[in-house]
């Protein structure tokens, strides 16, 4: 096996296409085609199904890549520990419902992998995040599963499933109460216009026949969120992972919401094609920080 054969496939498992890592790779498709058919002659099993001209990963494919990625990200590492010059910088987005509980646990188990490598962290919106991941601006986001309208040209990876909660502070005077009466008595705090969340939001007031609700603020932001909540006794509709440390504290309770339309995946978001060194290692801790910290759901506490 050559570095040429495993190069060819993460490029293919990338774009899904022959024809359009041939392109790129300024080679005829025919070439490609024997590259891909040498490697799988090589591992003795497929590693894609055609389904028309897209290129699917079978099972197999989906753990060689795995293992490939990481392998190549190695290779491209030791290369640059030679070169001085070249950044051993990864730049990351992350969104308000994984940076709170997630993506810390994400950044330490990394630094054990990879102490050469710096994350740079940029947060903010999601539109924000999803224009600088187009432009270049970062390798990848982590949050909430994209707009179907946002997704060509990129890929999502799905980690886990995250509610939406509706909390208030600690003794809120209407905690006994059924939620849509709180609701109709308390100032509300709504995700930001542009988050992901925000529309199944207002689907949820609306199936209670709440419209035209004028909050106090529009925010995800756990700092002034928690802090207007704590305050006062404004109700906060936001991702779970944002005050998760909080409910598990004591400091904010959960209001019941009793539908299953208030919640949606998280994972990593990326521009299909080849990846920066680093890149296959914050994906696969990622992976497993999900699998050892999944987020506690409404749900599954009773």
């Amino acid at each position: 096996m050559k570095l040429r054969h495993v190069r060819a496939f993460l490029d293919i498992a990338a774009e899904r296409s022959l024809t359009a890592v041939a392109r790129g790779q300024g080679i005829t498709q025919p070439a490609l085609s024997r590259t891909l058919a040498e490697l799988e002659e090589l591992l003795g099993q497929p590693l894609f199904l055609r389904q028309g001209r897209r290129l699917l990963l079978t099972e197999a494919g989906t753990l060689f890549r795995r293992h490939a990625a990481m392998a190549v990200e190695a290779l491209d590492a030791g290369a640059a520990a030679l070169r001085p010059e070249i950044s051993g910088t990864i730049r990351v987005g992350v969104l308000p419902t994984a940076a709170t509980r997630v993506f810390p646990r994400v950044v330490l188990r990394f630094r054990e992998l990879r102490p050469e490598m710096v994350l740079a962290v940029e947060t903010g919106p999601h539109h924000h995040l999803i224009r600088l991941l187009r432009e270049g601006g970062i390798e990848l986001m982590i949050g909430r599963l994209p707009d179907v309208s946002e997704m060509p040209g990129l890929s999502f990876e799905h980690l886990y499933e995250e509610d939406i909660v509706l909390v208030g502070r600690a003794g809120h005077p209407l905690a006994e109460r059924p939620t849509v009466e709180a609701l109709a008595g308390s100032e509300l705090i709504l995700p930001s216009s542009t988050a992901l969340i925000r529309r199944p939001v207002d689907d949820y007031l609306a199936s209670l026949g709440l419209t035209g609700l004028l909050p106090i603020a529009e925010t995800v932001s756990l700092a002034l969120g928690r802090g207007v909540c704590l305050a006062s006794d404004a109700l906060w509709f936001i991702s779970r992972g944002v005050v998760a440390e909080e409910l598990e504290r004591g400091l904010m309770i959960e209001f019941p919401v009793g539908v299953k339309f208030l919640s949606g995946a998280v994972g990593v978001t990326r521009r299909r094609g080849a990846s920066a060194p680093g890149v296959a290692t914050l994906e696969e801790v990622a992976r497993e920080v999900a699998r050892q910290f999944p987020p506690r759901r409404a749900a599954e506490e009773g």
